[in-house]
């Protein structure tokens, strides 16, 4: 069904112990860093934010000891964010490391793709299997207007570098802003020429002027009956909220992700751990344990199990009855340190 959860968010590992109809949360995401080398309008003011100093960031070798922990404790799926990731020195090689705990554990990115270029062969090698770039327009001037310092040639040639190098699938998260860049049908033009999956994702009014941007799935949903009839398709391997549609004779695909209209927290599958070692439960999270705390403190795999088993059993808790984005306040750390 578009825009809502499917049958598979709602299955559970084996002997997981969670009540029937509950999510399987097997989906962690990692921010490695909070710097990023863009400066989006929604996500973080121009000036910046005030770094967090390197002796404050885990390290690469204790991300791995939390994820092998994470992996005993049910983790199937790891997502590597910032920030933005791949300005941190050393991601390829932590996507390796992330790739010897298991050969089964499947380990994805979120990038700006501005760097990607670089990076889309060795990152492949090492293991990645999937990448999602976000990449809000594609008009020049208007990616310089939402990144403030970004060059749009930069991120599609990061785009065509994943697609060369094998990564599937490659996913392009676009934020809808109101008035910057709320016209899909360039985005759908280039659903029919690339093997992508463009995903519309709702912006969550984090901060002031809950209305400014705003704007629902439903109405870039209607922009996009000039292209033909959009067939719904069932939702591509792997965990989303995102309901997906295909254009005639499109190679690609299009999705819609809608956290405000049609929120989603209960069927939420998924642990956060920040840049600053903090795991969390949600985004709206203000009560993050303090895992780089008790890592530093001499907690081995075993201890950090005992504390994702418990975090875990408190998103079962709480994750239903969470209220939708827009009508409450996210946990205080900036977007960037939070991992998106």
């Amino acid at each position: 069904m578009a825009d809502s959860p499917t049958d598979q968010e709602h299955q559970r590992h084996d002997g997981s112990g969670a009540a029937a109809g509950t999510p399987a949360i097997d989906y962690l995401r990692i921010s490695i860093t909070d710097r990023c080398n863009l400066r989006c309008v929604y996500c973080m003011p121009a000036e910046g934010v005030t770094s967090i100093s390197h002796g404050e960031v885990l390290t690469y070798e204790e991300l791995e000891l939390f994820t092998r922990a994470a992996r005993a404790s049910g983790i199937t799926r790891v997502r590597i964010t910032g920030g933005e990731p791949l300005v941190r020195r050393g991601a390829v090689d932590f996507v390796r490391m992330l790739g010897a705990i298991d050969p089964d554990l499947r380990v994805s990115l979120t990038t700006n793709g501005v760097l990607l270029a670089q990076h889309a062969v060795a990152l492949k090698e090492a293991g990645l299997r999937r990448v999602n770039i976000s990449m809000d327009t594609l008009d020049p001037d208007a990616y310089k207007r939402i990144t403030r310092v970004g060059r749009l040639e930069d991120a599609i040639a990061g785009l065509h570098a994943a697609i060369d190098a094998g990564l599937d699938p490659v996913k392009i998260n676009v934020v809808v802003l109101k008035g910057l860049n709320d016209d899909p049908l360039p985005f759908a033009e280039l659903s029919r020429e690339l093997p992508v999956q463009v995903r519309f994702i709702e912006y969550m009014p984090y901060f002031g002027e809950p209305g400014k941007w705003f704007l629902p799935s439903r109405l870039i949903k209607a922009r996009l009956a000039s292209m033909g009839r959009l067939q719904e398709v069932e939702p591509p391997e792997g965990w989303g909220p995102a309901g997906y549609y295909k254009l005639p004779g499109a190679v690609g695909l299009l999705g819609f992700i809608s956290p405000v209209t049609r929120h989603f927290c209960s069927s939420c599958n998924r642990l956060r751990i920040t840049a600053d070692g903090k795991l969390r439960t949600c985004l709206f999270d203000a009560n993050g344990f303090d895992v780089k705390g008790e890592i530093r403190a001499g907690a081995g795999a075993e201890r950090l199990r005992e504390i994702i088993e418990g975090e875990l059993a408190r998103k079962r808790v709480e994750g239903g009855h969470n209220k939708p984005p827009g009508r409450r306040e996210r946990a205080g750390d900036h977007m960037s340190r939070i991992g998106g």
